[in-house]
């Protein structure tokens, strides 16, 4: 089984839907692989684009799973664990799990989903707090953390493929997502944002950099080390949203080019949280998806499925060009040929 995470500090970085067209493209293609979903974010955007996107209803049908006793949502999940929070309880991870295909016929039906949910902002303080229990005898913060992981060991179903979608946050449900993945993908785009957001989350995940010795004995990585959790490595970094108008004096391309000096550097002094050894390998460049990818947003339809053509949307006639639709295809497919 592999267990993947797609994550940026950073917002805006094109995260959830590269996610969405990631799952569906490997999963159509793979017709005999599982896959499970994990959507860790309290907006819940790749649910509501698995379940239909907007032309399809994906929010009402996300209320519906929200809806159920017990709640089919990650929220639902963590609201069971509240009451016995360092017990692994019995239960059936099935009662939180939510077929797609069921809901949106454009979603290969080996996907699914456990749903994103918004109570994860309200339980963020009661789980934070939980976990910083001093407790005798209990190492309080690693049972929280491993929730996920109690989670996926208690799955029926034989995943091969588990993805995870987390918020640009490091509040601790990430960090409960972080403990449960092997592969971290991190989304970029040509901005210094982005490549701040880079030396970011590797202070956050890997405690490199930090700006103060103050900090190493309180930060995510140490407590993992202290129970022998081993980090997860760092598998890809995609460059999302470069026009095919780029050109070499851009300033965008300044910019991506001290991306791939950071990467390269961090690569050279930390080859132990990486799963490659050079850019080429570990970093890929993704164009903009433009109105081809907003369609296939709103009607919770990966590009695969989409027609060329003239296209209802909402009641506007909108125009997705054959050209665009197969770029958008192409460069899935080459992002998924690098992650699995």
């Amino acid at each position: 089984m592999e267990k993947i995470l797609v994550w940026n500090n950073k917002g805006g970085t094109g995260k959830t839907s590269l996610t969405f067209q990631i799952i569906c493209d490997y999963a159509y293609r793979n017709p005999q692989k599982k896959i499970l979903a994990i959507d860790v974010c309290p907006q819940a955007n790749l649910s509501e684009l698995l379940l239909g996107g907007l032309h399809q209803g994906g929010s009402s049908n996300l209320l519906k799973r929200q809806g159920e006793n017990p709640r089919a949502s990650i929220g639902g999940y963590f609201q069971m664990r509240l009451p016995f929070p360092y017990a692994v309880q019995k239960f059936d991870a099935s009662n939180f799990i939510t077929t797609p295909y069921q809901f949106n016929s454009f979603i290969p039906q080996n996907i699914d989903l456990l749903c994103g949910d918004p109570m994860l902002e309200l339980q963020a303080n009661a789980i934070s707090t939980l976990a910083n229990n001093q407790i005798p005898g209990t190492n309080t913060w690693f049972a929280v953390i491993s929730w996920l992981n109690d989670f996926i060991n208690n799955l029926t179903e034989d995943y091969d493929v588990i993805v995870f979608d987390a918020n640009p946050s490091f509040s601790i449900y990430t960090q409960i997502a972080v403990a449960a993945c092997e592969k971290v993908i991190l989304p970029v785009m040509a901005d210094d944002s982005s490549r701040r957001a880079i030396q970011n989350a590797f202070s956050l995940i890997y405690g490199l950099k930090l700006p103060s010795d103050i900090y190493s004995k309180y930060n995510f990585p140490e407590k993992l080390k202290e129970v022998g959790q081993p980090l997860p490595k760092v598998h890809l970094i995609i460059k999302n949203r470069i026009t095919q108008y780029m050109g070499a004096a851009s300033a965008y391309a300044t910019v991506l080019s001290s991306i791939d000096r950071e990467v390269k550097n961090l690569v050279s002094s930390y080859p132990d949280i990486f799963t490659f050894t050079e850019n080429d390998i570990g970093i890929v460049e993704v164009r903009d998806f433009q109105t081809t990818g907003v369609v296939s947003a709103a009607r919770g339809c990966p590009f695969y499925m989409l027609k060329a053509g003239r296209l209802d949307l909402l009641g506007h006639r909108v125009q997705i060009k054959e050209e665009n639709r197969v770029n958008c295809i192409e460069n899935i497919m080459q992002v998924n040929s690098k992650i699995f």
